[in-house]
């Protein structure tokens, strides 16, 4: 095979933004079971036991959580009507967190694409009532923030 030269392409890997709400909402989840745990141990922990890259997006996004968690939390609660935090199941929690999180904090997501994304992430994840409750709470909240 003279003069011809073999090589490998470095293969890159680029998540979607789909992608990356999964991994945020698997992150966010987990961080609901170890509220005594800082996030940067479950994301640190994340990418030495996961087949999940570093992102900029997911570090943004679950790392800003982390700093709104309290304010995410309040509104929630506000717009679950006759529902308290501790009997919302954790995916539904973690959902509702991520899609008000972008709705609020990333520029670049309009609020009806993070209430859509949210609404998949349930169907696919949480039990088949989650999305008409979880679209009614996001929708409240953004409704009230002035979003859509």
């Amino acid at each position: 095979m003279k003069g011809i030269f073999r090589y490998a392409k470095a293969m890159i890997i680029i998540m979607t933004r789909r992608q990356a709400r999964e991994t945020i909402f698997s992150l966010v989840y987990e961080a609901d079971f170890h509220r005594d745990g800082s996030f940067a141990a479950i994301y640190n922990e994340a990418i030495e036991d996961r087949a999940f890259e570093e992102n900029d997006y997911v570090r943004a996004v679950f790392f800003g959580m982390e700093e709104h968690l309290d304010e995410l939390d309040a509104l929630i609660a506000e717009h679950a009507v006759g529902w308290k935090m501790e009997r919302l199941s954790k995916v539904s929690r973690a959902i509702m967190r991520l899609c008000i999180y972008e709705m609020l904090y990333s520029d670049d997501v309009p609020a009806s694409v993070a209430i859509n994304e949210a609404l998949e992430i349930a169907k696919t994840y949480d039990h088949d009532k989650a999305p008409a409750f979880i679209n009614g709470v996001v929708n409240a909240v953004a409704k009230n923030k002035g979003l859509l």
